[in-house]
């Protein structure tokens, strides 16, 4: 891992505005490329052919099959691979696991979609069967007792990092694009993200949760977040070397990966390179103070950085914005069972709309209306009350169960 090591020191130099390209590439990912209305929004019947499986000489490739829809995850499809993953982890045939994606994604996140549509449906029993059983896979890859090898050969947000992320190893790629935009569509950053994010270098974590920009492929493997680097047209030949491998040994895995691997840096426009002020900025209590800072550097500096992210920061739900500080905060104590834990009730209780509806209207002006005009309720930040901020840290009701994760210890992959 001499090449992770030499990288990762670029986190502490001085990056740029990605605000228009985030724009261009969330406002269809989010959407997991719909080109129908949302009435029109085809259920998964088949989780077979949405998940497919090649069995390899001594290992197993994972191909989420669902590309017009950048292989957003469904409940169907998480129960396929729970069970899948299961029966490999006890199976002394399988040596390693390999995931990858079919198209320009390697997985969107979870089918936003699909819970919008049963939050209008009043469907409260499917978002939580959702939400319960995509986070329990996504803990059953954190502790697989077997390689893993995710290869993330194009767009990984949200639960496509919560999939990939915990597994053993991480492969970007020049095509790779990395985000956590759930702020901008009246959410918080789920599927393990308050885990993986609190633990990157300095406070990147906040301002990747906070603001949805994008990292690309160099930039994951420099602050952490994937393990080896390749251009994509070695993609063929790193699966053709796994196929072919017969071990179950994670060194003669990496020895593989590393073979195909290349050595890059992010570029000057990189956020990794603007890590002192992002670290002044981001350190603060509150998303007061973090705006407020942000606003005294573009003052001093007329910084067009700074400008470009309060104007994310401002888009945002407010609500979601300190939800989602306080949950990357309390992540950086916790494991990621515990983390799964805390983002199942924090999730059952954006889709209940108890305390605000903000994830439908993100939804709606985002990707359905396209009008990018959401009305927050809370309206602006002053408007968020402490007791909001709590009750998105409590059980939906006093009866209602706890994601219940087994006992496991494989949680050592940041």
């Amino acid at each position: 891992m001499q090449r992770l090591s030499r990288t990762r020191h670029l986190l502490h130099r001085c990056p740029e505005n990605i605000l228009k390209e985030f724009t261009r590439r969330t406002s269809s990912t989010l959407s997991t490329s719909i080109n129908t209305p949302l009435s029109d929004h085809p259920p998964i019947t088949d989780p077979d052919s949405a998940v497919l499986v090649q069995h390899n000489a001594c290992s197993r490739t994972v191909l989420l099959n669902r590309p017009s829809f950048l292989n957003a995850l469904s409940t169907s499809m998480g129960k396929r691979l729970q069970k899948l993953y299961k029966n490999w982890e006890n199976n002394p045939d399988v040596g390693f696991v390999v995931m990858k994606g079919r198209g320009r994604a390697f997985c969107a996140g979870g089918d936003i979609v699909s819970v919008y549509d049963m939050i209008r449906e009043g469907n409260i029993e499917g978002c939580k069967d959702f939400f319960r059983t995509l986070y329990e896979f996504m803990y059953l890859v954190g502790t697989y007792l077997k390689p893993h090898v995710a290869i993330l050969n194009g767009i990984t947000m949200g639960g496509g990092a919560g999939v990939s992320i915990p597994g053993t190893f991480r492969v970007a790629t020049d095509k790779t694009t990395f985000a956590t935009p759930e702020t901008l569509v009246g959410f918080h950053p789920d599927a393990g993200a308050s885990f993986h994010l609190s633990h990157l270098p300095g406070y990147l974590g906040e301002y990747m949760a906070l603001t949805g920009d994008v990292l690309n492929g160099v930039e994951m493997v420099a602050c952490g977040l994937a393990t080896h680097y390749s251009l994509s047209a070695n993609v063929a030949a790193i699966e053709d070397c796994l196929q072919n491998l017969v071990t179950d040994d994670p060194s003669v895995v990496e020895t593989c990966l590393q073979k195909y691997s290349d050595l890059d840096y992010p570029s000057n426009a990189s956020v990794i390179r603007r890590t002192d002020t992002l670290n002044k900025c981001f350190s603060h209590d509150s998303v007061e103070e973090i705006i407020d800072a942000l606003e005294s550097e573009a003052g001093k500096t007329n910084d067009e950085w700074c400008n470009s992210i309060l104007k994310k920061l401002k888009y945002a739900s407010p609500l979601s914005l300190k939800v989602s500080l306080r949950s990357i905060r309390e992540g950086r104590f916790q494991t990621l069972d515990q983390c799964l834990i805390r983002e199942y009730r924090m999730s059952l209780q954006a889709v209940a709309g108890q305390v605000s509806s903000d994830i439908l209207e993100g939804v709606r002006a985002r990707l359905v209306d396209k009008d990018f005009a959401p009305k927050w309720d809370p309206p602006s930040l002053e408007h968020v009350t402490q007791d909001m901020v709590d009750q998105y840290f409590s059980p939906l009701s006093p009866l209602e169960p706890d994601l219940d994760l087994p006992t496991k210890q494989r949680e050592a992959f940041m």
